[in-house]
């Protein structure tokens, strides 16, 4: 696949868009994205000054982060939505899904997988936890008459899947597990056991 190829790809207003359209993030998505830092007020302020600006905030302690290249992220989003409990809040960020999950799973996922002998039919992942910090979309997309300008400066930051509420609910290790092998089973030329039951939200 070319750079082009892929970059289409990441049009992934799927099954997720289709069923849940909060793709704008609400005043009480912001507040609990900005209550991931030691600092909400400062991160508050900075986006209501530039609300069209990508903002950085840490891992583990609100959310960790699962970091998924783009076909594969969105199987495991479709996966997640068509067959499974659903999904966090998820935005796509230079050619990559990132998918908003319960803390500790960043160090969890892998261990689980390394237990799996289809491991080998995951394409790499990056699992950002405690420690680590991502770059999340800005709270309002840039107008869409200029999202030509945009592309010409580099990949468009974006959310999928908005935060939307002060206390959305998160997937864990279990169902990232679960989503990977049914995405892997839908590769071509992949191979993975029997699929499972998907794990329910508590």
């Amino acid at each position: 696949m070319d750079a082009m190829d892929e970059w289409h790809a990441l049009d992934i207003v799927t099954e997720a868009q289709q069923r849940r359209r909060a793709t704008r993030v609400t005043p009480d998505g912001a507040a609990w994205l900005a209550s991931a830092s030691a600092f909400p007020r400062a991160v508050r302020a900075s986006w209501a000054a530039r609300p069209t600006a990508p903002g950085v905030l840490p891992c583990g302690t609100l959310f960790d982060v699962v970091n998924l290249p783009a076909l594969f992220g969105r199987r495991v989003l479709d996966q997640l939505w068509a067959a499974g409990p659903g999904s966090g809040p998820v935005a796509v960020h230079r050619g990559r899904v990132l998918l908003l999950v319960t803390p500790g799973t960043a160090q969890r996922l892998p261990a689980l997988l390394d237990w799996e002998e289809w491991a080998a039919a995951v394409p790499a992942m990056l699992c950002h936890g405690t420690g680590d910090a991502v770059t999340v979309p800005p709270l309002h997309s840039p107008d869409p008459d200029l999202a030509g300008e945009a592309c010409t400066d580099g990949p468009v930051s974006r959310w999928v899947v908005a935060p939307d509420s002060r206390r959305p609910w998160l997937p864990g290790a279990d169902h990232l597990l679960w989503a990977c092998l049914r995405a892997a089973r839908a590769t071509p030329g992949k191979a993975a056991p029997s699929l499972v039951r998907a794990p329910e939200r508590p």
